[in-house]
């Protein structure tokens, strides 16, 4: 007779998936695009996401890691039109 083991937790979520999960939808609108931009993010694992059981869902945490990656700084200039 064999002894059945316990099983092991669930492994912690990581801190990029914790808080607010947004649906595609509001993820959508924070993104001001048609929901088929991060559903393609999603698609291409560009983005982090949940499942839901059938549902899929994006923290706001990983969202707005996805913006902040994007942003790109302006180049100043210096009077003799040099990049500073």
């Amino acid at each position: 007779m064999t002894r059945k083991t316990r099983q092991e937790p669930a492994p912690l979520l990581p801190e990029l998936a914790r808080g607010k999960l947004l649906t595609v939808e509001e993820a959508a609108e924070r993104l001001n695009t048609t929901t088929r931009f991060p559903r393609r993010l999603i698609a291409e694992r560009r983005i982090t996401f949940i499942h839901v059981g059938r549902n899929v869902r994006i923290p706001e945490a990983a969202l707005e890691a996805f913006i902040a990656a994007g942003v790109v700084e302006p180049i100043t200039l210096t009077r003799r039109g040099e990049a500073a």
